[in-house]
């Protein structure tokens, strides 16, 4: 082949931008080259970076200056604001490029199946980060009612979504918060938050980090029950073997055994207490109900048959994410993903779905923090390779770049670039200048296609 190796991502996160870069450190990059065009149905690349971590962890925002020295490799081009398959199929892709990867992660939140849960003041977590995070396709506004609040769950995003709540509006106003979210969290009136959790301390899923930065707020006191510091042969086991289990083992350890300060803002990490019921009156909730549960010997859990009933007006469910089911690819309903071979989309028939490939949680489910996507990436971009040297990809019938360009302006589509990506961080950096703030996030879709010159 004399040309470039054409290749399609679908979704701009890092998932996407890794595969991207493992495609531009191959031998093929060199001979014959690569073209990469990433599709992103939001005006902004980036992904869950952008629109998945809370505004007070620009550490991990940093990782957008890693994946930035992807995006301007000139091999590369991203076409912001193109829904997949609204805007572009994918028998279109395959008129266009040799290859397509599906990175197009997970934004949903997962069912939690006990009575109650459709009751007003009852939130899924994804939601609520999308509001807090600027969201362009979200509502504006989010009722913060409740004074005790219930958050089911006990990884990263349950923290976030804690903590989010016991903070104070002005102790996030120096991050890159909207307008918006900042006069609704100015009306939150939550004083209590409960995180309650099935499992022992062992088997809570929070990164070490994240946990100790819990404490690190002077308007939150994190309380432990002593009672909740519980361990069998199997969560001694996973203590062992696991640094980063033990680093939180430890860490609320110590939160037990120490006096309660007096920060205006409770915030309780519950163990052992599983979900059953959250109880509602005139269809709002005005309660949770827990069962106790109790150590098994291996590490996982079984009810006691205690109830106990939680005086709490809001409840969120952080019970974990939810991919949205891509057409014209096969499906897994249970996980939520796409059936696979390292990386290859596999049909029902066990048949490798010529050309097509996934990478991320959409491959693998929405587990593992953002580094995890690396190693998914090379495996796919591995195999993608392979099938390219074999001669297993298939022809497409208008591989120069201009087509793709050609086709989106045929569909009206008012789509972004990489230089209008520049335009909006410019933009949003702008409207934080006045404020002494690093950068104010544009919400509303319109604006960010204006700021981008879509």
């Amino acid at each position: 082949m004399s040309r470039p190796l054409r290749v399609a991502i679908v979704g701009a996160g890092p998932a996407g931008i890794y595969a991207a870069d493992a495609l531009l450190k191959s031998e093929v990059a060199a001979d014959p080259g690569v073209s990469i065009d990433l599709f992103e149905r939001m005006p902004a690349p980036f992904g869950l970076i952008r629109y998945g971590v809370a505004p007070d962890h620009p550490r991990i925002k940093g990782i957008i200056t890693a994946l930035h020295q992807v995006l301007d490799k000139p091999q590369i081009r991203l076409f912001g604001n193109v829904d997949y398959p609204r805007d572009i199929g994918l028998d279109d892709l395959r008129t266009f490029y040799d290859a397509v990867i599906f990175s197009t992660g997970a934004t949903a939140d997962r069912a939690l199946d006990i009575p109650g849960i459709h009751l007003d003041g009852s939130y899924g977590a994804a939601d609520f980060v999308s509001w807090y995070d600027g969201h362009p396709d979200v509502p504006r506004t989010w009722p913060l009612t409740a004074e005790k609040v219930a958050v089911l769950g006990v990884g990263n995003v349950a923290l976030d979504v804690a903590r989010i709540l016991a903070k104070t509006a002005d102790e996030l106003l120096p991050t890159e918060i909207p307008p918006n979210v900042h006069d609704g969290l100015k009306a939150n009136r939550a004083r209590e938050i409960h995180v309650f959790g099935r499992r022992g301390p062992a088997q809570a899923k929070f990164s070490p980090m994240e946990l100790r930065e819990l404490d690190h707020s002077p308007t939150i006191e994190v309380i432990v029950d002593p009672e909740d510091i519980d361990y069998d042969d199997g969560s001694i086991a996973t203590r062992r073997g696991n640094k980063q289990a033990d680093m939180v083992a430890k860490t609320l350890e110590n939160w037990a055994i120490r006096d309660v300060g007096d920060r205006p803002h409770k915030l309780f990490l519950h163990f052992f207490e599983s979900p059953s019921e959250i109880l509602g009156e005139d269809g709002r909730v005005v309660g949770l109900r827990t069962e106790r549960t109790a150590l098994d010997g291996t590490g996982n859990v079984k009810g006691t048959g205690t109830f106990k009933d939680w005086d709490v007006t809001g409840v969120y469910r952080a019970v974990g994410y939810l991919s949205d089911k891509l057409p014209k690819l096969p499906w897994d309903v249970e996980s939520g993903t796409v059936p696979d071979k390292g990386g290859r989309v596999i049909e029902e028939t066990g048949a490798h779905l010529q050309s097509t490939y996934v990478t991320g949680w959409i491959r693998r489910g929405p587990v593992g923090l953002i580094g995890h996507t690396k190693g998914d990436a090379n495996e796919t971009v591995a195999h993608l390779l392979d099938d390219h040297a074999a001669g297993r990809l298939h022809v497409p019938a208008s591989p120069a770049p201009e087509s793709v360009d050609a086709f989106l302006n045929e569909r009206d589509v008012r789509f972004t670039t990489w230089e209008g990506w520049y335009r909006l961080d410019a933009a949003e950096k702008a409207l934080g200048e006045p404020q002494g703030r690093q950068r104010v996030k544009i919400v509303e879709r319109e604006d960010m296609l204006r700021a981008s010159g879509a």
